[in-house]
């Protein structure tokens, strides 16, 4: 059985940093996409930041690119988010599927995803 585990949300201020955690238990990662998404209140779910199991390459929305950095270690995955603003405020899930086309594809809400969290809360706000 698959489990995805989260931690690091909370509250932070505008400038701040938190470090989102996703344990997996269950699963082999080295040929998935290991990814974060985001759904603010009122928005569709969007895609993050996503990595290749394989080979490590990555890909990021652009609205976080230079403030967030993904990183994997074993079956455990991390979204570093630096430089935080109030629009990052949204509940963060990660999720992981078999990589079954180029990352940049698999790092979209449009595909689906067999495997997520349970969501953790971010908020930034002063």
């Amino acid at each position: 059985q698959v489990q995805l585990v989260e931690s690091g949300g909370g509250l932070v201020q505008p400038g701040g940093s938190l470090r989102l955690s996703c344990v997996a238990s269950g699963v082999t990662l080295d040929y998935n996409a290991v990814s974060w998404f985001r759904q603010a209140p009122g928005q569709e779910r969007e895609a993050v930041s996503c990595m290749a199991g394989d080979d490590g390459t990555t890909h990021y929305a652009d609205s976080v690119k230079g403030r967030f950095t993904i990183s994997r270690d074993r079956n455990t995955w991390y979204l570093q988010m630096n430089s935080l603003k109030p629009e990052d405020t949204a509940v963060y899930y990660c999720a992981t599927q078999a990589l079954v086309f180029n990352l940049e594809t698999m790092c979209s809400s449009r595909i689906p995803y067999d495997h997520w969290g349970q969501g953790t809360a971010v908020t930034v706000s002063s």
